[in-house]
């Protein structure tokens, strides 16, 4: 979904002819562009039927074996994201594939100079101890080798989850005895509100904020707009 954003925000209305059943942005695509199934359940005929002259995946969204069945016949291209410096590889690459050079390396470029600001903001000061939460029954977390924990630290937060891998299940308890801030994500779970006060007699003395999924976790075009969103968060804490 990111990265169908990314296309769109490069001027590429006529060109892309299919994205997912999840790339709800921007609106107009998602009510007509033909949709070809969802990230992990991609329809394979149906994009063959397309005849693209170019797929562009990823490799933590989309399922090997079915990439792999594409790759057969199509022009594939896989991105994998991890942090900042990856995103802006992803869209300096994509830009030359699809013939705007131009307009990624300005559009990269403007991401990288809005992140350093943020960092300088947040230089010297103390990290604080957070967890970022994506799931509920199980709670699951944001742990290392992700593109949310990179976010994070622009945040000036300190993820206590980063010594464990990709995505863990985590407990309550965990949030208890060593967490200062707790951030619900509105997606893949759509946390509201209700969670945040079923959670608050569980958890005393944390702080816990509703934050939107898509500014951390989307890395294409929405990073023009995610540090911006970043610095409007109350991540102080009042002790």
């Amino acid at each position: 979904p990111s990265q169908t954003e990314l296309l769109h925000d490069l001027g590429l209305e006529e060109e892309v002819i299919g994205i997912t059943k999840f790339c709800v942005h921007p609106p107009k695509w998602y009510r007509s562009k033909t949709r070809i199934g969802g990230t992990k359940n991609i329809n394979v005929p149906a994009v063959q039927d397309l005849k693209p002259d170019l797929i562009i995946a990823n490799k933590e969204e989309n399922v090997k074996e079915q990439v792999e069945e594409l790759a057969g016949n199509l022009d594939v291209f896989v991105t994998d994201v991890n942090n900042l410096a990856d995103a802006i590889k992803m869209i300096n690459d994509i830009g030359l594939l699809v013939g705007k050079t131009r307009e990624a390396l300005q559009m990269s470029n403007r991401i990288e100079v809005e992140f350093k600001k943020l960092k300088n903001l947040t230089s010297g000061k103390r990290k604080i101890k957070a967890a970022y939460l994506i799931w509920k029954d199980p709670f699951m977390a944001v742990g290392s080798h992700t593109f949310i924990n990179d976010m994070l630290q622009y945040c000036n937060l300190e993820n206590i989850f980063s010594l464990l891998d990709r995505y863990p299940d985590i407990t309550l308890e965990q949030l208890r005895n060593d967490c200062e801030l707790i951030l619900l994500s509105s997606e893949p779970y759509p946390f509201k509100e209700k969670n945040l006060k079923e959670l608050e007699p569980q958890i005393p003395g944390v702080k816990i904020l509703l934050v939107d999924g898509e500014m951390f976790s989307w890395y294409g075009s929405r990073l023009l707009k995610a540090a911006d969103y970043f610095k409007g968060l109350p991540l102080q804490l009042v002790n």
